[in-house]
C-alpha cells in the first residue's frame, strides 16, 4: 500500500502537458528525455516534483493500479441510464490524477441527480458489470444539504488510489462514488464480493459445509475491516453507522437502498 499526498499542486495543471512514462519512471515533462538528461534550462540532477513546478516537473510517481473516472449527468426526461453515464478520462500516476481533479467541477458545484465514480479501469460503474455482480458496497449517507464536502470526497479518492483501503493481496475495492441528491449527498465503496464464500467444485462442496461457514466469516472480516478504514476516512463519530449492502439485493430491491447486509 502506498499513501498518496493530500497537498494539492499550487496551480492547475494543463492535462496536454502532463508527460506519460509507460515504464512508470522518471521522465521529463519538456521532452520526455528521462532524468539525467540535460535540456539547458534544469539541474538533470535535481528532482522536480508536481508540488515544486506544476509546469516543470520531471519525476511521475506510477499508481498500483489504473483508475478511470466516470460521471453521470442528471437525466432530462426518460432517459437511460447508460445515455447518463460518461466516462471522462482515466489516469495511472499521481500528477495525471492532481491534473484531472484540478481541471473538473468541484463535487461541490454538481448539480442535483449528479454522480462521480471513480473506478479502477476495465470496471464500469454498474451492478451487472462482471467485476462488480458479486459485490456490494459500503456507503454513508450526509443529511441536511446537496452539496458535497470537497475535502472529503478528495480524501476518499486518494485512499482508493493510494491503496489505504485494504490490504495488498485482498483486491476487493472496485472504486467509490459521490452521489448529488435532494437534501443530502451520498458517499460509497464498491467492493468486488458481498461476503461470500468462494465458488468450490461439486466434488469439493460435498464435504466442506464447515470450511463454507468459514469461509463467509472470514469474508464478513474483511469487508468490515474495509468499512472501518472507509469510516476513518470519513472522519466520522464513533456512533454514526457506515452500511454494507450487496448489489444483488439492490437489484432485487429495484433501489439502491438495500437492507444494510452489516454495519461498522
Amino acid at each position: 500500500m502506498s499513501e498518496v499526498s493530500s497537498e494539492k499542486p499550487s496551480d492547475p495543471i494543463p492535462l496536454d502537458t502532463i508527460p506519460i512514462s509507460p515504464d512508470g519512471g522518471m521522465t521529463d515533462a519538456t521532452n520526455g528525455a528521462t532524468n539525467g538528461a540535460t535540456n539547458g534550462t534544469h539541474d538533470p540532477e535535481k528532482i522536480i516534483t508536481v508540488f515544486d513546478d506544476p509546469a516543470n516537473f520531471n519525476v511521475k510517481h506510477a499508481l498500483q493500479n489504473a483508475w478511470t473516472l466516470w460521471f453521470t449527468k442528471p437525466p432530462s426526461g426518460k432517459q437511460d441510464w447508460n445515455e447518463l453515464l460518461k466516462e471522462v478520462i482515466s489516469f495511472d500516476s499521481v500528477e495525471e490524477f492532481w491534473g484531472v481533479y484540478n481541471n473538473i467541477t468541484p463535487a461541490s458545484e454538481l448539480a442535483q441527480k449528479s454522480d462521480y465514480h471513480m473506478f479502477k479501469k476495465g470496471v464500469r460503474p454498474e451492478w451487472e458489470d462482471p467485476q462488480n455482480k458479486m459485490g456490494g458496497r459500503w456507503a454513508y449517507t450526509f443529511k441536511g444539504g446537496n452539496r458535497a464536502n470537497d475535502d472529503v470526497w478528495l480524501h476518499i479518492m486518494l485512499a482508493a488510489i493510494g491503496e489505504t483501503l485494504e490490504e495488498d493481496t485482498e483486491n476487493e475495492v472496485m472504486g467509490v462514488v459521490v452521489n448529488i441528491r435532494k437534501g443530502f449527498w451520498r458517499v460509497g465503496l464498491w467492493t468486488r464480493t458481498a461476503g461470500q464464500a468462494p465458488k468450490k467444485s461439486a466434488a469439493a462442496a460435498a464435504n466442506a459445509a464447515a470450511t463454507t461457514e468459514g469461509d463467509k466469516e472470514e469474508g464478513k472480516k474483511r469487508l468490515e475491516k474495509i468499512g472501518r478504514r472507509f469510516k476513518s476516512v470519513l472522519q466520522l463519530p464513533e456512533q454514526e453507522l457506515v452500511e454494507f449492502s450487496g448489489h444483488a439485493d439492490s437489484a432485487h430491491s429495484g433501489s439502491s437502498r438495500a437492507k444494510a447486509k452489516f454495519s461498522v
